[in-house]
C-alpha cells in the first residue's frame, strides 16, 4: 500500500477564468468559497474575465478548483481555468477587489436573464421591501445585456449608473453572505427605477400606473409597454376587437402574434406542450416557443389560419405583475423596422398604435427582440436567436481571424469572430430601411466595444443592391479592410456546419425563397457539395421567370401563372390563380413573360411552394412573408404518396390533375410536400454514391416547415445518412453571418488549415 504526505506549507496561485464570468454572481460565489476553503487573497474582474489569487495549503486551492469547477454559480459559463504560481504574500483575508480594465479584453457577457423564482418570491410577499416592485433583481437575474455599456461590468458601465443605491442598497451589495453582493443592477422602490402610465394627459406612478394599466387592458386597449429590449403592443388575447384594432394600427394583416401567459398550466389551456416545449418554456432565456393550437379561448385574430401559436412565459417582474390572462405580447415597431426601445421615440412613433403607454427609466442601451425557437427531435431550433441568448457565443471547430459578417437583408444579425468564438449579434430586423441600418450600426458599435474587436476583415452577402452589402463596402474601404462576398447559400451550408463542429465535406440542401447567384439569377434550391473554403453546385430547381420581382412574390398567383407559362401549361379556366387573374392582368402578364419585361430569372424552392399553395388554392396575396407556405403546411395530411418529379412539368400537371379530380388540398399538399422529401433523399443517394458522404446538412428558410423538415429527417436516417440541422442559429437567413464568417476565415487560411 502506497501512502503519499501532503505538505501543509502555504503557497499561492493565480486563477484566470473566462467565459460568462461577469454579471453572474461569479465574484460572490468565489468568496463564499475561499471562507468555506479556509483562503486568503482577492478577486476581481477585468476585461478579459476574472482574476483570483489563493493563499493557503495547495489541498485546500485544491479543493477550491474542483469545486469552483464543477459547480459554477448557476448562471455562469466556464469556458477555461488557467493557473499560476505564485510568491506567497501572507495574506489575511480573502476580498474582492476593484475591477480592472485592460485593451484587448474579451469577456463574454451575459445574456438577459428571466427573473429568479427567490426575486419573484419576494416581489409578491406583502412584508419585503420590494414588494410589486416592478425592477427586482439579483445575481441570478434580471438585465444584462441590454443595459451594459462597457467593460468590465460593473455599476458604473451600465444603464444604472444613473441611479444612486440607498443604504439599505448599498448594504446588500457589500454584504458577501447576501443574494445582492456585487448584483450591479441591484435598486428598490426608494432609490431604482419607476414607471409611469401616460394617457389621455394623464400620468400616473408606482403600483398605480400597474394597476390602471390591468384595467385599460381589461377593457380591450392597447397599451406600449417598456420592457427589457424594447416596447411591446400588449393588449388581451381574448379580445376579438382590440386585436383587430391592433392589426389596422400596426398595419399587420395576417402575420401571427406572440402571446404572453402566467405560467405552463395556463399556456396548457391553449396549446398541446410536450416535456421538452415546457422545458424551453420554464428556461432561463424564456423564449417564444411555438406550440401546436388546441381550442381555446384565445382569438382566433391571433394566429389566423395557422395551427401553431407563438407562446412565452413572464420574464421580467412587471411581466409578473401585468400578466393576469393571455396577453398579445408583439413587439412594438412597423413591419420590417427594429423594436422600439426609448420612450420619447415610442410616444412618437406608437402614437397612432398604443392607447396608453406604460414606460420606465431605466434606459436601454441596445434593443433586443424576443427570441423564438421550436421544438424538433427534442432540441432547440431556433427561428430567431436575441434576448436570453444573444450575445452568448457559438463555439468553432477551429480558432479565426478577427472577423465581421454582416449577413444578409432579411432577419438580419451581423457575426464578431475571435477565437474560438462567433459572437452573433441580436437581432436586428429587416435591412430595408434607414431605421434598421442604424439599428444595425448601434448594435455593432456596442458588441465590438464589448469585446474589444476590430475587424481584420468584413464578409457580406453577394446581392449588390442590399443594404448590407453596401455597408460593408463602404466599412471595408474606410478602414482599409479586406472585403470579401460570399455566395448566400453556401454560406448557410457553412452556419450548420459551423454550428455542429463540422470539419469534413457535407452534401448541403440549402432552400429558400431569395439567395443572389453566381449567375445573376435568384437561386434558392442549391444542393451542393460543401466545405468551408468552397462548394460545387450538383443539383437545383430549373429556372423559372419571376414577374416583376417584389410584386410577383407578394402575389403567387402571378408566380403559379408564369410557372404554368414556362411550362407549356394551359391557363385553365377552372385553375385558382387563373380565377383569381382579371382578363385584362392575365394579357398584361403574358406579353411581360414573352417579351421578358422585368423578368428575373429564379430556381427558388421557397417560390414553388407558393405557385403550388396558389394552384390549389390556398393562398393568391399574401401579407408576409412565407405565409402561403404556411398555410399550405398547415392544410397537408401525412401521406406516403408522391408526384412524378423527374421535371418540373410533370410535378405540376400531377397536381393539376388531382386538382381536376376533386381530390382534397389536405392530400395534394400532403403529396407535394412528401414529393419534395422524398427528391432530397434521392438526391442524397445520389451524391453519397458519387462523391461518397454520408453528412447531409439541411439549411434555409423553408427548413422552418416542421412537416418537411421532420419527415426529411427521419427518412434520410432510415438510409444511413447522418443528418445535421441547426440548433443555435436560425435556419433562415439570421444565421448566414455565421456561415460568411467561416468561408471567409477559411480562404485567408493556407490550403491545409480549416478541412
Amino acid at each position: 500500500m502506497t501512502t503519499y504526505s501532503v505538505s501543509n506549507e502555504l503557497v499561492r496561485s493565480r486563477l484566470f477564468v473566462r467565459g460568462v464570468v461577469q454579471g453572474v454572481g461569479f465574484r460572490p460565489h468565489v468568496y463564499g468559497l475561499a471562507l468555506k476553503h479556509g483562503l486568503t487573497g482577492f478577486v476581481g474582474n477585468d476585461s478579459e474575465g476574472v482574476f483570483i489569487e489563493l493563499e493557503g495549503c495547495p489541498t485546500s486551492i485544491h479543493a477550491f478548483s474542483t469545486e469552483l469547477q464543477n459547480n459554477p454559480p448557476p448562471l455562469a459559463h466556464i469556458d477555461s481555468i488557467y493557473t499560476s504560481e505564485l510568491d506567497v504574500q501572507d495574506s489575511i483575508e480573502f476580498c474582492i477587489v476593484e475591477s480592472q480594465a485592460h485593451a484587448g479584453g474579451n469577456t463574454l457577457i451575459s445574456p438577459d436573464l428571466c427573473i429568479c423564482d427567490d426575486c419573484l418570491h419576494e416581489m409578491q410577499n406583502p412584508q419585503n421591501r420590494r414588494f410589486r416592485y416592478p425592477f427586482i433583481n439579483c445575481t441570478n437575474c434580471g438585465p444584462r445585456f441590454t443595459i451594459i455599456k462597457d467593460v468590465p461590468y460593473d455599476r458604473p458601465m451600465t444603464t444604472m449608473a444613473d441611479f444612486t443605491m440607498c443604504e439599505a442598497c448599498i448594504a446588500e451589495y457589500n454584504d458577501p453572505l447576501n443574494r445582492r453582493f456585487h448584483a450591479q443592477p441591484n435598486a428598490c422602490p426608494d432609490c431604482g427605477p419607476q414607471v409611469t402610465l401616460s394617457y389621455d394627459d394623464v400620468c400616473i406612478s408606482g403600483d398605480d400606473a400597474i394597476q390602471q394599466t390591468l384595467s385599460l387592458i381589461e377593457a380591450g386597449k392597447i397599451l406600449a409597454v417598456k420592457g427589457v429590449g424594447g416596447f411591446h403592443l400588449v393588449c388581451d388575447a381574448m379580445n376579438n376587437e382590440a386585436i383587430a384594432l391592433l392589426r389596422q394600427r400596426k398595419r399587420r394583416a395576417a402575420k401571427p402574434f406572440a402571446i404572453m401567459v402566467r405560467d405552463v398550466e395556463m399556456a396548457h389551456e391553449l396549446a398541446h406542450i410536450d416535456q421538452h416545449e415546457a422545458h424551453q418554456l420554464t428556461s432561463l432565456e424564456r423564449p417564444i416557443v411555438l406550440l401546436r393550437k388546441i381550442q381555446s379561448k384565445l382569438s382566433d385574430s391571433v394566429a389566423p389560419n395557422n395551427p401553431y401559436i407563438g407562446v412565452m412565459l413572464p420574464y421580467t417582474p412587471l411581466h409578473y405583475l401585468l400578466c393576469d390572462r393571455p396577453l398579445v405580447m408583439t413587439s412594438a415597431n412597423y413591419s420590417t423596422e427594429p423594436i422600439i426601445k426609448d420612450n420619447e421615440l415610442a410616444l412618437t412613433k406608437l402614437a397612432s398604435v398604443a392607447d396608453a403607454f406604460l414606460l420606465h427609466n431605466r434606459e436601454i442601451h441596445v434593443h433586443c427582440d424576443d427570441s423564438v425557437i421550436r421544438i424538433v427531435d427534442n432540441a432547440e431550433y431556433p427561428i430567431r436567436r436575441s434576448r436570453g441568448f444573444a450575445p452568448f457565443p457559438v463555439k468553432l471547430p477551429f480558432s479565426v481571424p478577427h472577423i465581421m459578417a454582416v449577413g444578409g437583408e432579411l432577419k438580419s444579425t451581423f457575426c464578431l469572430t475571435k477565437d474560438d468564438n462567433a459572437f452573433m449579434s441580436q437581432h436586428i430586423g429587416d435591412m430595408e430601411n434607414l431605421e434598421a441600418l442604424q439599428a444595425f450600426e448601434r448594435a455593432y458599435q456596442h458588441m465590438s466595444a464589448i469585446y474589444c474587436m476590430t475587424p481584420q476583415m468584413i464578409v457580406c452577402d453577394k446581392h449588390p443592391r442590399y443594404l448590407s452589402t453596401k455597408w460593408a463596402e463602404t466599412f471595408a474601404k474606410e478602414r482599409d479592410v479586406t472585403l470579401v462576398k460570399v455566395q448566400h447559400h453556401h454560406a448557410h451550408i457553412a452556419s450548420v456546419m459551423a454550428e455542429n463542429g463540422l470539419q469534413t465535406p457535407v452534401i448541403g440542401f440549402s432552400y429558400d425563397g431569395t439567395g443572389y447567384g453566381d449567375d445573376g439569377a435568384i437561386w434558392g434550391s442549391e444542393v451542393m457539395i460543401a466545405d468551408y473554403k468552397e462548394y460545387k453546385r450538383i443539383a437545383h430547381l430549373p429556372y423559372m421567370p419571376l414577374a416583376g420581382g417584389d410584386k410577383a412574390i407578394k402575389n403567387p398567383y402571378r408566380l403559379a401563372l408564369a410557372y404554368l407559362w414556362a411550362n407549356n401549361i394551359k391557363w385553365d379556366a377552372g385553375l385558382p390563380p387563373v380565377q383569381y387573374a382579371s382578363d385584362i392582368e392575365q394579357g398584361i402578364l403574358k406579353k411581360q413573360l414573352e417579351r421578358n419585361l422585368n423578368v428575373i430569372q429564379t430556381s427558388s424552392m421557397g417560390r414553388l411552394f407558393d405557385v403550388v399553395a396558389s394552384l390549389i388554392g390556398i393562398r393568391q396575396s399574401i401579407s408576409y412573408e412565407g405565409q402561403a407556405a404556411i398555410e399550405m403546411e398547415a392544410h397537408a395530411s401525412e401521406t406516403q404518396s408522391c408526384y412524378q418529379f423527374h421535371s418540373l412539368r410533370a410535378l405540376l400537371i400531377g397536381i393539376i390533375e388531382d386538382m381536376k379530380n376533386m381530390t382534397s388540398v389536405h392530400e395534394i399538399a400532403g403529396k407535394f410536400h412528401n414529393t419534395i422529401m422524398q427528391n432530397i433523399v434521392t438526391l442524397s443517394i445520389e451524391s453519397r454514391n458519387q462523391y461518397g458522404i454520408s453528412q447531409v446538412a439541411l439549411s434555409g428558410g423553408v427548413f422552418q416547415n416542421m412537416l418537411l423538415l421532420k419527415a426529411t429527417i427521419q427518412q434520410l436516417q432510415a438510409h444511413d445518412f447522418d443528418v445535421f440541422i441547426h440548433k443555435q442559429v436560425p435556419a433562415n437567413d439570421g444565421g448566414l453571418a455565421l456561415g460568411q464568417a467561416m468561408i471567409a476565415s477559411c480562404r485567408s487560411k493556407g490550403e491545409n488549415e480549416c478541412v
